[in-house]
């Protein structure tokens, strides 16, 4: 069965664009455990490639593992873990840099523009696609779901892949990346052009997975339409409408020009969307709130996942070392 890995980096708040993206298809793969094998982690240490505060990256991986729970991530179905409780990410990480090139480094896109907005640049900022081509690589990934901004992260890893095969022997599973349609059509409420982000610079716009409700109704109430009053599905020239419209058919399963027919006003759609946005986010809240209370817990979950992905991640690193011509340990 083809097996999927979907990472999440403890940086900003998860919002409603991660749930329906990411999240919601991690719990709907569980249900279909002959078909998918899922792979869920906390990516806690690319959150270090930037400027940050330590207590806040701990305070936020156990928030991030907490809300995948709450989520409906299933430790007993699926393999669930934190990237830094398995020092076979790094390790392998190592190895991956001896078959990789300093260019192919430096032309990512994502290193050009973090790298063009700081006066001091980590070398971690670099190299730290090669260490998500070790996630990836290190599990025999098949697919993972990204967005087109982390595109390139995944090319670049199935050329590693493809280079390290034919250099030393076959070793690892090249992966290939699938976009989640929905991720990509979650926008910010306050700026539709611009996609829904964990590390927004103004708060309005987004839905945050933990919002109270009347938060969360808040903000769709307030979400930018436009002045001509007509509801209908024209991402072109009706963003904002639009948003509203793929939003509320995310959270309802129905089609966006369909549910566009249904309203004859801005206000009446946005009241649908706030009680679907409602339904969906409050229940996860709630659970969440409740698993808050046991961080222990929470902890002991993810010790267990730590130590079932050592077990396959300490057989791919040996097998990448004898492969590259390490002696035994």
């Amino acid at each position: 069965m083809p097996r999927r890995l979907t990472g999440f980096t403890p940086s900003g708040d998860l919002h409603l664009g991660n749930h329906l993206g990411a999240i919601a298809p991690i719990v709907a793969g569980q249900a279909t455990t002959d078909t998918t094998d899922t792979v869920v982690f906390i990516s806690d240490l690319h959150a270090l490639t930037l400027e940050h505060d330590p207590a806040d990256v701990r305070r936020r991986t156990l928030e991030f593992a907490t809300v995948l729970l709450a989520a409906g991530a299933d430790p007993g179905t699926c393999l669930f873990l934190v990237q830094s409780h398995v020092p076979e990410h790094t390790e392998l990480h190592y190895l991956l840099e001896c078959a990789t090139g300093y260019g192919e480094a430096q032309r990512m896109i994502q290193f050009k523009e973090k790298a063009g907005r700081q006066s001091q640049v980590r070398m971690s900022l670099l190299t730290y696609p090669i260490l998500m081509a070790a996630d990836i690589l290190l599990y025999d990934t098949d697919e993972v779901p990204v967005g087109e901004d982390q595109s390139q992260h995944v090319e670049l890893a199935r050329g590693i892949a493809q280079r390290f095969n034919t250099r030393y022997g076959p070793t690892f599973t090249v992966p290939r990346a699938v976009n989640p349609p929905v991720a990509a059509r979650i926008m910010d409420l306050t700026s539709p052009g611009d996609k829904m982000s964990k590390s927004a610079p103004s708060a309005a716009g987004t839905l945050r997975l933990l919002d109270e409700p009347d938060v969360l109704r808040r903000k769709v109430m307030r979400a930018v339409t436009d002045t001509d009053g007509v509801v209908a599905h024209d991402p072109d020239r009706k963003p904002g409408v639009s948003n509203l419209l793929d939003i509320l058919a995310a959270c309802t399963g129905d089609e966006p020009r369909r549910l566009a027919g249904r309203f004859d006003r801005y206000g009446e759609l946005k009241e649908a969307v706030a009680d679907a946005v409602v339904a969906t986010l409050t229940p996860v809240r709630e659970r969440y709130l409740r698993l808050a209370q046991d961080p222990a817990h929470v902890r002991k979950v993810l010790r267990a996942g730590a130590e079932r992905a050592r077990e396959s991640a300490g057989v791919k690193v040996r097998q990448a070392k004898a492969a590259i011509g390490l002696l035994p340990g």
